[in-house]
């Protein structure tokens, strides 16, 4: 869910001229996020939100990440819910931490995999369509090598 929350919040802020936090909150509101003042601070702070002058005041605007440090993001992302994948025809089924399927197909979605299609997740399970054979066993390799990692640090 805060995947999908802070990518909402840099699409808000890159559409309207947001100013204060208490908007933030009512825009993300009435974009079907459930969302509190202290979630949207840490939101901000999270996303490295920062405020520019625009003509009759100021608005938030994302300071940019280097690719490195949001890949780096992406992977703990990765490291923190996968659990297992299994191959089932066409699709890599990817079986996560409960809740975090959502965040994890996100993350393969930025990370921009050549072998991912795409992805559709729902609570604990991912379905990762690939085009044949070879690219499913290469997501596997990747994503249990993540997951070694994180078994070793």
């Amino acid at each position: 869910m805060k995947i999908a929350r802070h990518k909402k919040i840099l699409e808000l802020i890159s559409k309207y001229e947001i100013a204060t936090q208490e908007e933030l909150a009512e825009r993300l509101i009435d974009s079907g996020f459930l969302v509190t003042q202290a979630t949207v601070s840490r939101d901000i702070r999270e996303l490295s939100l920062t405020k520019i002058s625009v003509a009759g005041g100021q608005k938030y605007t994302a300071v940019k990440t280097s690719e490195r440090e949001m890949n780096k993001k992406l992977l703990k992302i990765l490291k923190e819910g996968y659990l297992s994948s299994d191959k089932a025809g066409s699709i890599v089924v990817i079986k996560t931490e409960s809740g975090m399927a959502m965040a994890v197909a996100a993350a393969l979605d930025a990370l921009g995999w050549r072998e991912a299609a795409g992805t559709i997740a729902g609570d604990d399970t991912i379905f990762c369509a690939v085009r044949n054979d070879d690219d499913a066993a290469a997501i596997m390799r990747k994503l249990s090598r993540i997951a070694l990692e994180e078994a070793e640090e």
